[in-house]
């Protein structure tokens, strides 16, 4: 059966990340606004290595979606079909709104992220990753963009003892549009916490072992020099999360998965579609920029919806990154600061609290004190 939803203007968002829920959140006071997500909370992903690190920060990553809009609702469910505005569900149930935001983001290895769809097996699944760390001695990360710098980080700030070592194939860290004095900073830092670098040689094969899980790891770079570890994480491997689409709108996916949009962010070919945040082509994948997408789409529908304000299209953000290295330590290059941001900078900003006070705010839910 087809669902029609009431009088108002409908939007509907297809997943809750953090572009879901910010243009959720921003129509909810002039659309009949559903949200879908097959899960039950939103994860603040930003945070997740923290809680690996510190299982008290689960009380803060995890908020449930229904205390995210006040007027609309929130449908859980996954979408198995979306041809232009009509989102077939899992359930069978069918949405045909007059507004459809494609929003169901990437997936990446765990525990940076996960596809647990209750709060409960995610909790279980975290604290059986901690207690596997918890035992192991020697930790290797095999990728040194920055998630593996970030997890680099949270392990050596609140276990010093263990050995970590950083493996890629690239002849330095951090790769993408930064500057070089933000990698030199990174790698001072990482080698005061004592983290090992090895770069430049690729990895002849990644470990048997599912990473994230006690076991003993040894395997070797082309150059020939071996890594030994007790468990190991994967640091690389984001993809768009866009396999759904139906067989009308297969072409507007590039060689990579990623929705090609205009610069309104509308998909191609589509007058009232849009995708942002990692399903995109928009721009880089990042939290922040998914929330600024967000800002313009869900902008540009008000306008539209009330005939007041003008339609805008997104600009693409200049390189901007703030790499935490555990609570006190990191650093970044940030719009409108001369050179390179700090290790006080990235604390305040980011390293103490991972932005949850942010998003509890979101979802009107209490900040936890005291952390």
């Amino acid at each position: 059966m087809t669902e029609h939803i009431d009088s108002r203007p409908s939007v509907v968002v297809v997943g809750g990340g953090y572009g879901g829920i910010n243009a959720a959140k921003a129509l909810d006071e002039v659309a009949e606004v559903t949200l879908v997500d097959p899960t039950e909370a939103f994860t603040h992903n930003v945070a997740a290595w923290r809680a690996l690190v510190e299982p008290e920060w689960l009380d803060r990553i995890f908020l449930p979606y229904d205390r995210l809009l006040k007027n609309g609702r929130f449908v859980r469910d996954r979408a198995v079909a979306v041809d232009g505005r009509q989102v077939t569900l899992a359930s069978g149930a069918r949405l045909e709104p007059d507004y459809l935001i494609l929003a169901t983001g990437s997936s990446y290895p765990f525990p940076a992220k996960i596809d647990e769809i209750t709060v409960d097996t995610a909790r279980a699944r975290f604290r059986e990753a901690h207690s596997a760390l918890l035992d192991a001695e020697r930790v290797l990360l095999v990728g040194a963009g920055p998630s593996g710098l970030e997890l680099a980080g949270e392990i050596k700030s609140f276990y010093p003892d263990k050995h970590v070592t950083v493996a890629d194939v690239s002849p330095d860290i951090l790769p993408g549009p930064f500057d070089q004095e933000l990698r030199e900073e990174l790698r001072r830092q990482l080698d005061k916490l004592g983290v090992e670098l090895k770069l430049g040689s690729r990895l002849r094969a990644l470990p048997d072992a599912a990473p994230a899980t006690l076991a003993p790891i040894s395997i070797q770079t082309e150059a020939g020099e071996e890594l030994t570890a007790d468990i190991w994480y994967r640091c690389f491997g984001v993809a768009p999360a866009s396999d759904y689409l139906g067989a009308s709108m297969a072409q507007v996916r590039d060689e990579r998965g990623y929705l090609r949009v205009d610069g309104q962010l509308r998909v191609a070919g589509q007058d009232r579609v849009y995708a942002i945040g990692d399903v995109s082509d928009a721009d880089y994948n990042m939290a922040g920029r998914a929330g600024a997408q967000a800002e313009v789409v869900a902008a540009n529908i008000k306008a539209t919806i009330t005939g007041d304000g003008e339609i805008a299209d997104y600009q693409p953000m200049p390189p901007v990154i703030l790499v935490p290295l555990g609570p006190e330590g990191g650093a970044g290059q940030l719009p409108g600061m001369d050179g390179i941001a700090g290790p006080e900078v990235a604390a305040e900003y980011k390293g103490r609290n991972m932005l949850a006070d942010r998003f509890a705010v979101l979802f009107d839910a209490e900040p936890a004190e005291g952390r």
